[in-house]
């Protein structure tokens, strides 16, 4: 058995638990990882990863090593000295949802012991740490937090698909709900990362994460918008996005795309707009426009594909749809919150027929009603229209460039007559 202070409880082994999971084991502690999905698990025990910057090879050794356990249970979390959850919290009819984060707090205080620290990484609203996490915590082990136990928040920043910034090398925000947690907290970072970023409160570091999503999910409304205004225009928006880019300073290239998804993009900031009107009774304009414009490109997707088909004299109900790619972002199979989900869903509702080109997305979470198929001439030919929404880099993009089904390119990737960009 390991001693206290090495043993760490990982509470979700998804994109984001399982990299913190491997490199704690790397850096000598032993880990017990928590995931309450049994096929999860049940894959992690065999060797076998599901996220994608996490090799069968790296997680093989782990297992070998005898410091890492994938379990269901709690039971195995007993004495541990770290705990890390990393935990979904999705939205819930435009509501956030934190039951994972109550329900894993309740879990992990049955076996909350002097001297131990909680980590919270999921991403949530200001406050949550020191108004949610620690009175669970608090009530149920009997225990106070920042003099018995220790507590903090530091937010996730896993990229998938990164090969420059992987969790190692992405700096670390840090918190602590005082000065003794921040210090146990920033401590334990120290060992897996190369650089901590110590802020003053757990607020502002889920602040922090908030931010960085909200950034970016403005930013990508705003080329989002341009593109559909462009297109309405005759304006080749790449070709500007692309000369802006040349300017070394005052600008950050965003491109358009189909939508958001993923477990930020989609979910972060509207997590800010809920607690700013909680709190102040107030609306995040900002954050309102940009949900707005973002969860309505599936429709124009659609609309764009519609118009494709028209000008081939052919309806969309019956007409045979590839898409090609499902995941939210380029050599994952994350597809949470996926916009190719919504477009499926409204094609399908027209009564076109679906077909979907995705290698990266595992065969039990293929969505329903989807066949799957492969990138080939054949494939494209027996189509009617072809959507290309991720660019995996293992595609064969010239197949589509080859062929002489309309396309619909949302990342700008193919140049062929019969190809329209978004």
């Amino acid at each position: 058995m390991a001693s206290k202070d090495r043993k760490v409880v990982i509470v979700g082994q998804g994109y984001v638990g399982l990299p913190v999971a491997m490199r704690a084991v790397e850096v000598g502690y032993t880990v017990v990882g928590i995931d309450l999905d049994e096929k999860r698990v049940n894959s992690l025990l065999e060797g076998k990863s599901y996220v994608d910057d996490i090799s069968d090879a790296q997680l093989r050794t782990a297992i070998d090593s005898g410091r890492y356990l994938a379990t269901t249970s709690y039971v195995d979390t007993a004495d541990f000295g770290i705990a890390v959850i990393t935990v979904p919290t999705p939205l819930r009819e435009s509501l956030p949802d934190l039951t994972f984060i109550e329900e894993s707090s309740k879990s992990l205080a049955a076996h909350l012991s002097l001297g131990a620290t909680v980590i919270l990484e999921s991403t949530t609203y200001p406050g949550t740490t020191e108004e949610l996490l620690v009175p669970l915590l608090e009530e149920r082990s009997g225990l106070i937090a920042g003099t018995d136990f220790y507590v903090g928040y530091s937010p996730e920043r896993i990229d998938p698909g990164n090969k420059t910034w992987g969790f190692v090398e992405t700096p670390k925000v840090v918190s602590g709900v005082n000065a003794a947690s921040l210090a146990h907290v920033q401590s334990f970072y120290d060992d897996l990362v190369n650089q901590t970023v110590a802020v003053s409160s757990p607020k502002e570091a889920e602040l922090t994460k908030l931010l960085e999503n909200t950034f970016r999910h403005v930013n990508i409304a705003l080329v989002n918008e341009l593109a559909i205004f462009g297109h309405q225009l005759g304006v080749n928006v790449w070709e500007s996005i692309e000369a802006a880019s040349t300017k070394p300073f005052g600008y950050m290239k965003f491109t358009p795309g189909p939508g958001v998804g993923g477990h930020c993009l989609p979910v972060d900031p509207s997590y800010l707009s809920w607690q700013v009107r909680r709190k102040l009774g107030q609306n995040f304009r900002f954050v309102e426009l940009a949900n707005d414009v973002n969860d309505n490109m599936p429709q124009y997707v659609v609309q764009r594909m519609m118009e494709l088909l028209n000008e081939d004299g052919k309806a969309m109900k019956d007409s045979r749809v590839l898409l090609v790619g499902l995941a939210y972002k380029k050599n994952t199979g994350d597809i949470r919150e996926a916009p190719s989900l919504r477009i499926a869903e409204l094609i399908r509702g027209y009564g076109a027929i679906v077909s979907a080109v995705d290698d990266h997305v595992e065969s039990y979470r293929w969505p329903e009603g989807i066949t799957k198929s492969d990138l080939t001439a054949e494939s494209v030919a027996h189509a009617d229209v072809v959507l290309l929404i991720t660019d995996h880099d293992e595609f064969d993009l010239d197949v589509l460039a080859a062929s002489d089904t309309p396309v619909l390119d949302t990342k700008n990737r193919v140049r062929s007559p019969n190809v329209r960009t978004l």
